[in-house]
């Protein structure tokens, strides 16, 4: 097993994406796609409306609005909404990493979050862990556990960070 360290030093380009790794990427930056699928895998995020703006090797993006589904009775962005559009950004990254590089399971094991500003406008969170990820994930041999911990922030539109999740996710690589 290398380490991330040395990973990170020799990580390939990344306009080279496996091919399931595009495949799923082009289907979860497709608006009708990404509907249909949240819509069996997660409908709270069909609800608030959440969207994905970007998703590549090295991040992902997403939005909520503010608006009556995702209000809270303090004329604000229920907290439960923006830590949903949170771990999407950290999980879609998990998905796209191990799309075409075996068999994973993979498990949220902690959840923090720290809320700093009233969030009343739309807010756009940001995870750019995706190359770490890839090197944990690729480090793994058959049977081996990594964990790690992915940041997702939340900012408003003038730049404003609102609130910071922080998703550990636990990967077992299997056989």
């Amino acid at each position: 097993m290398i380490s991330i360290e040395e990973y990170m030093n020799t990580v390939r380009p990344l306009n080279t994406l496996k091919p399931k790794a595009l495949a799923y990427q082009k289907k979860m930056s497709n608006p009708l796609y990404f509907w249909f699928g949240m819509l069996f895998k997660l409908p709270s995020a069909i609800f608030w409306k959440f969207r994905i703006k970007e998703l590549d090797a090295e991040k992902c993006i997403v939005t909520i609005p503010y608006s009556w589904r995702t209000q809270n009775p303090f004329k604000s962005i229920y907290f439960a909404a923006m830590a949903g559009a949170g771990e999407l950004t950290t999980g879609a990254l998990c998905q796209l990493a191990i799309s075409g590089l075996g068999k994973y399971s993979m498990l949220v094991v902690d959840f923090k979050a720290e809320y700093y500003k009233k969030a009343n406008q739309k807010i756009t969170f940001t995870c750019q862990q995706g190359l770490e990820l890839f090197g944990l994930l690729e480090s793994l041999a058959p049977n081996d556990t990594g964990k790690l911990t992915m940041i997702s922030s939340g900012r408003n539109p003038q730049g404003e960070e609102v609130a910071r999740f922080y998703v550990t996710w636990s990967f077992k690589r299997k056989a």
